[in-house]
């Protein structure tokens, strides 16, 4: 049945081809770009090569690549196909990325060249076949149906449309809420990834939240993708959503450093950004803490009457670096920094903190730019709803659980972390965050279940709030808290680039961060206080979507 517009996830894809058709829907920055009807071209072929090839509805397709217009294409032709699409994080060894093709049993690899050139064929032997992303050559096939329609393919898309290629031409099937749309595999930041089976309801649901909620999009409205594709964040809010409402997607198809950032936003002025903190935290502390501290500054900002003004032109040079016609800044993925959030809320910067999960996809909370209280990540979204096991939830952190449309069917093949997360058959999923939620509804997240630790006299202690106070303080760049035998310690990674600049040597680091240890343990309970901290060399290792994999560091 064809898709109906508004009322499907396929029928918003669809209209939004249909009714955006000549308009720039997908550009590489630096590279080339698709029109929307160029897109659906690419769109019709990849259903042709499925069909061809053997590729049926609710056969596995895996992505694993960088950031492209291509990875795009493929992903909402699996979508538009009934294919299930396995996205894959390009930052994975070879090893993992041949177990999570063997797990998901996809019978096709979409990838790059250059990740292709360490994976061996003979470790995947249900893969059909594999195509390389830019240029669709196909180096690898076990499938001769499939090789046939990669050679053939342009001659069968002419076969099939011999007169011009039309918008009505332009028809998807309506999906089955329930059919499994997108399997995506956590990328591991307490443990080893797990396949996380989201419906195509939990897809259509977080776009079509976005759609009635962030509404101020016109056609042609530029968009920067920074984030993992391969990462729900990424794929659904940052890219899936601008596209149904006829945005231009402009990729970074390399490692987005502050500098290609700030570039690309000056090239593309997007309205709205969508981000993680760590992004956010280095261009402000990098472009604006510095001229904040100078001693003229600091004079005119404690003038009453020039403070304000100056506050303003602080705003204002801050617009012009996200590109100036920034409307919205979303931030999302872990927490803010307390000091960059309170510097955000002082000059009235068009930002807010968001919160969600991949097995949410992502969605769980949300609320428009100054709405929200600080420290706070929204309220819970349109079609879903939310507990916390707490005697005062408005007070007392307790684990939050959340039910709905966005929620998950479970993760692939393993029955056990799926009854671990999900444990009784009434649709309600364990977030495995603390939090609480105030009598007006809006979440504050206090930390991970799994990383608490238990105080001397059974106290909580929530790591990420201690972790967020020591980011703040002089030349730490990034923490972890842990549990040692019963002492907490801090492991930090200095700011080494401002150490330098200030002439700081290795000696005198360690001195700043036995003072900031003594700051800290004055703004936390005694039962948090930390013992001692250990200096690291090199930055955490982090996952693609810049969190630390906190279980590498456990003693």
């Amino acid at each position: 049945m064809n898709a109906t517009p508004n009322s499907s996830l396929n029928g918003i894809i669809q209209a939004s081809v249909r009714k955006h058709w000549n308009a720039m829907a997908l550009s590489d920055i630096g590279g080339t770009g698709y029109q929307y009807k160029t897109l659906a071209e690419m769109v019709e072929k990849m259903h042709i090569l499925f069909e061809e090839g053997g590729i049926r509805k609710g056969d596995k397709v895996a992505i694993c690549g960088r950031n492209s217009s291509n990875w795009a294409v493929v992903f909402i032709s699996c979508l538009t196909a009934g294919v299930v699409a396995v996205p894959i994080l390009h930052e994975f060894k070879a090893d993992t990325i041949h177990n999570l093709v063997n797990h998901s049993e996809a019978k096709l690899l979409f990838t790059d060249a250059s990740i292709w050139e360490n994976l061996d064929e003979t470790s995947m032997p249900s893969l059909e076949g594999a195509i390389y992303l830019m240029e669709l050559g196909m180096p690898f096939c076990r499938n001769e149906r499939l090789r046939q329609a990669r050679e053939n393919l342009n001659e069968l898309f002419g076969e099939k449309y011999p007169e011009d290629w039309k918008p009505e031409d332009v028809r998807y099937p309506e999906e089955d809420p329930e059919d499994l749309a997108v399997l995506n595999y956590t990328s591991g930041s307490t443990g080893s990834p797990k396949g996380v089976m989201l419906p195509y309801r939990s897809i259509y649901s977080n776009v079509r939240f976005a759609m009635e909620n962030i509404d101020f999009f016109k056609v042609g409205d530029g968009v920067v993708n920074m984030l993992p594709l391969a990462h729900l964040y990424g794929m659904v809010i940052e890219m899936l959503y601008p596209f149904c409402q006829g945005c231009h997607c402009h990729f970074l198809t390399h490692l987005p450093s502050p500098k290609v950032i700030l570039s690309a936003f000056a090239e593309v002025k997007p309205k709205l950004i969508i981000t993680v903190p760590m992004i956010l935290e280095k261009i402000i502390r990098n472009k604006v803490f510095p001229v904040l501290q100078t001693p003229k500054m600091k004079l005119l900002l404690k003038l009453p009457i020039i403070k304000n003004k100056v506050l303003a032109k602080v705003k204002e040079s801050l617009m012009q670096a996200f590109g100036g016609d920034l409307r919205e800044l979303i931030v999302g993925g872990a927490a803010l920094n307390a000091e960059v959030e309170q510097f955000l809320i002082r000059i009235k910067f068009p930002f807010t903190v968001g919160y969600g999960m991949t097995e949410c996809g992502p969605l769980i909370c949300y609320a428009p730019p100054g709405e929200n209280p600080p420290k706070a990540c929204g309220k819970v979204v349109d079609r879903m709803e939310a507990r916390v096991d707490s005697p005062d939830p408005a007070n007392v952190p307790g684990n939050l659980w959340v039910k709905g449309a966005n929620v998950m069917t479970g993760y692939y093949k393993n029955e056990q972390a799926t009854k671990e997360i999900m444990p009784d058959d009434d649709g309600w999923m364990n977030t495995g965050d603390m939090c609480t939620i105030s009598p007006d509804g809006y979440v504050t997240i206090s930390g991970r279940s799994k990383t608490m630790i238990l105080g001397p006299s059974g106290q909580n202690i929530y790591p990420e709030e201690i972790e967020q106070k020591l980011n703040g303080l002089p030349y730490v760049s990034e923490s972890l808290i842990i549990d040692d035998h019963g002492e907490l310690v801090a492991l930090i990674y200095p700011d080494y680039d401002a150490a330098q600049k200030d002439g700081l040597s290795a000696e005198a680091i360690d001195k700043v961060m036995e003072q900031n240890l003594v700051a800290l343990n004055a703004a936390v309970p005694a039962y948090s206080r930390v013992k001692r901290h250990k200096i690291f060399l090199e930055e955490f290792e982090k996952t693609p979507k810049r969190s630390i994999k906190r279980f590498l560091y456990q003693p």
